[in-house]
């Protein structure tokens, strides 16, 4: 791909393809809402990062991309797809990280005709009976990283956890998937603030609560902020989370309170694939760091809406939705499948981290749940 131009100015980040006139037949205009500023930026970014590497792999000069900052509201995120949608005339959308955002752009946007391919949020009411034939999601269903983790930790012979996350779609759909694959006794449960940055209260009632383990999902700067006061307490229970908590931005800046933690992935850069090796070694040459796992998802569904383009015209819905459905594309994870819902059947691993040099990483240690189908997919009905 050639582009034009590159704006970064005001929350606003814009990227248009050189060459691309509307109508033209063959051609498919991408929105992408994204988290590029705050607290959750580096998420975003690295979605929009692992998408327009595929993009630019690709060469495909039909494909344009308007990407936009959504600064982790979701009345922005709304006013930015009533641009997109009404004004851009985009035939699809993508970006969004954040489930609440979510909830508030991916019901409007296909009820007008537009897919939504999620490379990031599956909240439980888009996957059950929420679900809806122009949306796909490449990423996971919210619950099923969780569940990999509650899966873990009764390997590990954990019978007491305490468990908490922040207090929204997806938050709530973490503690739901991990008690749903955990099979012991609970300390404690809690939701904090989203956003939230100051861990203390939390931290004393895990001491006081007699857990043998600890459960949580944070992503972002809250998983930092609690690693770093957890590593501080002197509180010593093992830790066990989602690799949002553990994700490769976010172990820079935690560093050595991180290490050896066991958390959960569908993905790492350690997976034994051609096309992941390729894009690892890809990612690592254009950016200069290494991939995350949000970067993975960003590449996946950029590749799979590629895949589509070359078999379909994105006018013809029908086509177009079959294209995706059967998911022709090289994916990072090997074999991709999507389940009758459009979400991913895929395996989930534990990994550990590490440190590799100066750099925090992750290394899969063994396999958790091995052609997983989310538990919402039953009902899903079009």
């Amino acid at each position: 791909m050639q582009f034009k131009s590159l704006i970064l100015a005001a929350g606003l980040t814009a990227l248009a393809s050189a060459g691309f006139a509307d109508g033209h037949a063959g051609k498919v205009k991408v929105g992408m809402i994204t988290t590029l500023s705050g607290g959750g930026a580096g998420l975003g970014i690295d979605v929009r990062d692992g998408f327009m590497l595929a993009a630019k792999m690709a060469g495909n000069d039909k494909l344009e991309v308007v990407i936009e900052d959504d600064q982790r509201k979701p009345e922005i995120a709304v006013q930015l797809a009533d641009k997109m949608i009404q004004s851009e005339k985009v035939d699809i959308m993508t970006g969004i990280i954040w489930s609440n955002l979510a909830m508030a752009v991916v019901p409007a946007a296909t009820a007008q005709g537009k897919f939504y391919i999620s490379p990031n949020a599956g909240p439980s009411a888009l996957a059950g009976k929420g679900c809806h034939p122009l949306y796909f999601n490449v990423a996971w269903q919210n619950d099923n990283l969780h569940e990999a983790a509650g899966a873990y930790a009764n390997d590990a012979g954990y019978t007491n956890s305490f468990i908490l996350a922040p207090n929204y779609p997806a938050g709530q759909d973490a503690l739901t998937g991990y008690k749903r694959m955990y099979g012991g006794e609970l300390a404690g449960e809690i939701y904090t603030k989203l956003g939230q940055t100051d861990y203390a209260a939390e931290i004393a009632q895990i001491r006081a609560s007699g857990a043998d383990s600890v459960f949580f999902f944070l992503p972002g700067g809250m998983g930092i902020s609690f690693l770093k006061q957890y590593a501080g307490s002197g509180v010593d229970l093992p830790v066990v989370g989602p690799a949002f908590s553990f994700d490769q931005g976010i172990l820079q800046a935690v560093g050595n309170a991180a290490l050896g933690v066991k958390n959960t992935s569908q993905w790492n850069k350690d997976l034994d694939s051609p096309a992941n090796a390729a894009f690892v070694d890809a990612f690592q040459a254009e950016y200069g760091r290494l991939p995350s796992l949000y970067a993975s998802q960003g590449y996946d569904a950029a590749n799979l809406i590629l895949s589509a383009m070359d078999k379909a015209d994105v006018k013809d819905a029908d086509a177009f939705r079959a294209a995706l459905a059967a998911a022709e594309f090289d994916s990072v994870r090997g074999d991709f499948t999507f389940g009758t819902n459009q979400h991913p059947v895929q395996d989930y691993y534990v990994r550990e981290v590490i440190k590799e040099g100066d750099v925090f990483t992750n290394k899969i240690i063994s396999a958790s749940l091995t052609d997983h189908v989310d538990a919402y997919a039953a009902e899903c009905s079009y």
